[in-house]
């Protein structure tokens, strides 16, 4: 009697596992964290844009703190580059975000010696701190309501993060396992 035996082809199953290889091999992680770093980029950038369309009082040094690679600046790659910190070291930073007391507690009024320009009718339009000195101005007590600059940027990333992920996701999908995948809607 003859043998009968069955022939099961898997050679286009050979292609599906060099992709899965590529891709535990490496080039997906790096892919990974060159999105992570470009979210970044991108959150940097959207925070900058909060400050200036906040009209944050700046000399700058806020504004170029959340820039890579910036003198005040915070970003951090951790855990082989699947986790990135952004932020700033900037002293003020919090008291803009947040907002703060003019004054020390139980400070009713102090005075900051700089180089003060006025106007016409004797008001401050321009104040450069100097502590020597002796011109300046009095501060009295009282609540600078905060810009909030950190939460609006992190709101909008928040909104934009899901599609981003989306595109790029399929991206990958597509790549490295031949996946098209199909956009639900």
């Amino acid at each position: 009697m003859a043998t009968k035996a069955v022939e099961i082809d898997f050679s286009q199953l050979s292609s599906f596992f060099g992709q899965l290889e590529a891709a535990g091999n490496g080039a997906l992680k790096q892919e990974m964290i060159k999105f992570i770093e470009g979210i970044g980029d991108e959150f940097l950038r959207i925070v900058s844009e909060e400050i200036i369309r906040r009209e944050v009082v700046d000399t700058r040094l806020l504004l170029n703190s959340f820039q890579k690679g910036g003198a005040e600046g915070v970003w951090n790659i951790k855990d082989g580059g699947l986790t990135l910190e952004i932020g700033t070291n900037v002293e003020y930073a919090s008291y803009v975000n947040d907002g703060h007391w003019t004054n020390p507690k139980g400070v009713e009024r102090r005075f900051i010696p700089g180089d003060v320009v006025l106007d016409g009718s004797g008001k401050i339009i321009e104040f450069t701190y100097n502590p020597s000195a002796k011109t300046g101005m009095m501060l009295h007590q009282k609540w600078v309501e905060g810009r909030h600059f950190w939460e609006a940027a992190i709101r909008i990333m928040e909104r934009m993060l899901p599609g981003l992920l989306d595109v790029k996701i399929s991206e990958w999908l597509h790549s490295y396992l031949g996946i098209i995948s199909r956009n639900p809607e």
